[in-house]
């Protein structure tokens, strides 16, 4: 008695071929709507599962596959004689090997305009059921929902082997089992943006593409990456690698990190991270220029830094960044040209190893929806991302406002602290940083090592903090290093001391009610 398939996938590549492989290997095939089509058009012979279950396709193939005849035939125990004579009694037959792959809903959900009726639509029911009821029998059921193992499969029916076949029947179930809990967190995730409820009870995550790195932080920690499915933002995690080594742990921290800088600005803009820190980042006319100040910023630290640009990267813009001086492990950009990614790969020793990463377009907005998600022991903390500058107000609270050019780089500074680990001070002058003082335990202390990373550029340089000053020693400081603007957040009991302190040594204050801490 020949074995039996079912086969029903939304993904039709390879399926023809995995098909012809089964009846080479004496298999009869079950399949449904789509599927059986395909595979009459390739030539092959299929029962229609309608046939099995002597029960049609209805409700526009709501209902195909949720049927004994089929469920029976996938969780029954071929060693069990009570299983065996229940289906002997009903007339089942055992299915030996099920390929099934799920309704697009993730892409239904991500299409402009799709109305709820249309995505609801694409919420399979039958797929799962099968996927689950075959991997809870993997000791007798292949289980087959990614078509990239179709040909390990087939190579696994015939190896004869009942010890790695069950071991290869168990990794197809946990793959399974995978899927289907991806796929459902998938659609609990959209539900719960129809009820706005972005913060819900019950957390459920999902994220694709699992693969392994060389290690974390530290070579002797194990680590993986894996890519949140459905993501609608042009990110570090999901751009194109072009060249060079296998992305580290702290390469994509960086990379993220330096990324989410250059998005704050609608100008050519650059940055560099090292550490998961700014250590440079202007505005400029054209993105060359940007990149040079940039790097000024703090060369020392830049040596072997990750670089963020907001424009694509052409002829002209490699060659300034493929300076032999430098080291860079990352470069980030909406596009390279090819002639650049020839430069960037050749023309300096570091060249064969820096990795190039393709993000897309960054225009647009920013996916709110997106939560921030960190690890603690026994736990996850969640949080909105830290998004937007739009609601939050320029106050100017001294008797001198700033000039027009010292608010630009206000708007500079306060832009890039939001981006340094707390507690942060940056200084800038002239569209570009000269200073930050990161991770701080006292915000004085961040003063001072922003001045002193700053040297003589911070005379005439503005000051943001990403926090309120709880005492006035941190604008006695600026005024000592030469600052003439300051804005922060505001909100401190002693906001007067500082009010007074910046009128006392003829500095600007502004006040933006809102803080930026970065932990």
């Amino acid at each position: 008695m020949s074995r039996r398939a079912l086969l029903s996938v939304t993904d039709k590549t390879g399926i023809a071929e995995f098909a012809r492989g089964l009846l080479q290997r004496d298999f009869e095939l079950v399949s449904t709507g789509g599927t059986a089509q395909a595979l009459r058009q390739a030539g092959l012979p299929v029962t229609d599962v309608s046939a099995v279950t002597g029960v049609p396709e209805m409700l526009d193939g709501r209902i195909k596959t949720l049927h004994p005849a089929v469920h029976g035939g996938l969780l029954a125990l071929r060693d069990e004689p009570g299983h065996q004579a229940a289906l002997k009694q009903h007339g089942i037959g055992a299915i030996d090997v099920v390929a099934v792959n799920l309704y697009a809903f993730r892409q239904a959900a991500a299409r402009p305009g799709a109305s709820d009726a249309e995505v609801i639509e694409q919420i399979d029911i039958g797929g799962p059921s099968m996927l689950r009821s075959a991997s809870k029998n993997h000791r007798f059921v292949w289980v087959v929902v990614d078509p990239a193992d179709y040909p390990a499969v087939l190579a696994g029916l015939d190896a004869g082997d009942a010890q790695a076949g069950l071991e290869q029947r168990r990794r197809l179930a946990a793959k399974a089992f995978r899927a289907t809990a991806a796929y459902d967190a998938a659609i609990s995730a959209w539900f719960g943006r129809r009820l706005g409820e972005p913060l819900p009870p019950q957390l459920v995550l999902e994220a694709d593409a699992g693969r392994p790195l060389r290690y974390g932080e530290n070579p002797h920690q194990r680590a993986a990456f894996y890519r949140r499915a459905g993501g609608r933002e042009a990110s570090a995690a999901a751009a194109t690698v072009l060249g060079g080594k296998e992305l580290s742990y702290n390469n994509l921290l960086d990379a993220d990190a330096a990324l989410e800088l250059v998005k704050e600005f609608d100008a050519p803009a650059a940055a560099v991270i090292k550490h998961g820190n700014p250590c440079g980042c202007a505005l400029a006319a054209d993105i060359g220029a940007a990149v040079r100040a940039a790097w000024d910023g703090d060369p020392l630290a830049a040596f072997g830094g990750i670089v963020a640009l907001n424009r694509p990267v052409d002829a002209a813009l490699a060659g300034t960044l493929a300076n032999p001086e430098r080291f860079l492990e990352v470069i980030v950009a909406p596009a390279f040209a090819p002639e650049a990614v020839t430069t960037l790969t050749t023309a300096t020793k570091w060249g064969r190893n820096v990795r190039l990463l393709a993000t897309g377009p960054l225009e647009g907005e920013r996916d709110a929806d997106e939560l921030a998600v960190r690890s603690l022991v026994g736990g996850l903390l969640v949080q909105d991302r830290d998004l937007g500058f739009e609601r939050e107000k320029r106050e100017v609270v001294s008797r001198r406002a700033p000039t027009e050019a010292e608010r630009r780089d206000l708007e500079l500074a306060w832009r890039v602290c939001k981006h340094v680990k707390s507690n942060a001070i940056v200084l800038a002058a002239g569209g570009a940083v000269v200073g930050v003082g990161a991770g701080q335990m006292s915000r004085v202390d961040s003063v001072f090592l922003a001045g002193r990373k700053a040297g003589d550029r911070a005379r005439g340089s503005v000051l943001a903090s990403d926090a309120f000053f709880p005492f006035r020693d941190s604008i006695d400081e600026a005024a000592r290093l030469g600052v003439v603007a300051v804005i922060q957040p505001g909100g401190s009991i002693k906001d007067k001391d500082s009010i007074a302190a910046a009128d006392e040594l003829g500095l600007a204050l502004v006040l933006t009610g809102t803080r930026h801490f970065r932990h």
